[in-house]
């Protein structure tokens, strides 16, 4: 048979299984069936990706609960040179910007784009309001040389802060030397939970922007949703973060 039979003889459009045509929604990618399928592929990604988080999260609380089982007295003289109030406020901005993203999500199913907008909005200020508060608790230690390691190297200020800390926490001569242990797990949990909120900005500031092109409707929300349980995952290390780094003595 001649190449020209073999093409007359082909149903028209060609083989479709090669067909390049789009079949289905224009969201739907090429390589799933249905809507639902491309759904719950995504969420199941984000699930896995989210299980793996919290076993890399999981081996920076173990190393917390051991250093504190052998260095009570200095976690606690730590524990007592941070802030509990910039810590609650940032605890009262997340939570805020929790109940938001979930609120985005809502908006998107009901096909509500100004106020998915809206949602996203407050989300990613109060994101960056729980940056800021930190940038303010960092510059302050980094201020007075109370940092981790061989990094540690207080002022007069410093030295005074661990004084007082120290007079309503530890019974001992001298200071706790491994204080500066606390602050090395205290920079290290908070400095890669703070690089988590940033890529939560990043996230949320991409998924506005695809919001505000209309690409979001009461079919198709996928972003929007596996975006927020990835922001709820951050929102829930730091509900275990700051007590555990800023109120247990």
């Amino acid at each position: 048979m001649t190449t020209e039979a073999v093409a007359s003889s082909a149903p028209p459009g060609g083989d479709h299984h090669h067909d390049s045509g789009h079949h289905g929604p224009e969201f739907l990618a090429h390589h799933f069936d249905t809507p639902v399928q491309q759904f719950d592929a995504a969420k199941l990604g984000m699930w896995l990706f989210l299980a793996q988080e919290v076993l890399f999260f999981s081996g920076l609380f173990v190393a917390y609960a051991v250093f504190r089982n052998w260095y009570p007295a200095a976690f606690s003289v730590g524990s007592h040179l941070l802030d509990w109030r910039m810590g609650a406020l940032n605890t009262v901005v997340l939570l805020l910007s929790s109940f938001t993203a979930a609120m985005a999500v809502r908006s998107s199913q009901q096909g509500n784009q100004k106020q998915t907008s809206t949602y996203l909005i407050i989300t990613i200020v109060c994101a960056f309001a729980f940056m800021v508060v930190k940038y303010f608790e960092y510059s302050h230690k980094i201020h007075v040389g109370i940092l981790p390691g061989s990094l540690w190297n207080p002022t007069a200020e410093g030295l005074e802060e661990v004084k007082a800390a120290a007079a309503t926490s530890y019974v001992g001569e001298g200071l706790p030397y491994h204080i500066r242990t606390f602050f090395g797990i205290y920079f290290v949990m908070t400095g890669l939970h703070g690089i988590h909120v940033l890529v939560g900005i990043g996230v949320f500031i991409w998924i506005l922007k695809r919001n505000m092109r209309g690409e979001f409707t009461r079919e198709h929300f996928t972003a929007v949703d596996i975006s927020a349980l990835y922001w709820h995952l951050v929102d829930l290390i730091w509900i275990y973060l700051f007590p555990l780094l800023y109120l247990i003595d």
